[in-house]
């Protein structure tokens, strides 16, 4: 049995574009999602992260996701992949190794 090119998540990705606040060295940027599951995210921004490097990001979870009311989750990371796009963007792809819910206001 070949293994080659197969996909080796473990988790279930969802394709949601939502908006995602990434933290990095002090500076944060609005960015937006292409897919996120319990385990990693990637997302699309215009400001370059290295691979290995520690990320935490914000995101809120839709009720549509949540099947109650929208929920806001504080992510840390670490940066697994990074690609070139043809528009000039970058698709970061992260682990997600620490998330917190955050209570609603």
């Amino acid at each position: 049995m070949s293994t080659v090119g197969a996909d080796k998540r473990m988790a279930r990705r969802f394709s949601l574009q939502l908006p995602v606040a990434v933290r990095d060295r002090g500076r944060e940027e609005l960015a937006s999602t292409r897919d996120i599951s319990s385990r990693g995210i990637c997302f699309y921004t215009e400001t370059r992260l290295e691979t290995g490097a520690e990320v935490d990001f914000t995101l809120t979870l839709p009720p549509e996701i949540t099947m109650t009311e929208a929920i806001q989750v504080n992510c840390k990371g670490k940066v697994v992949r990074v690609e070139d796009l043809p528009n000039g963007k970058l698709a970061i792809a992260a682990q997600i190794n620490q998330y917190q819910f955050m209570p609603t206001n």
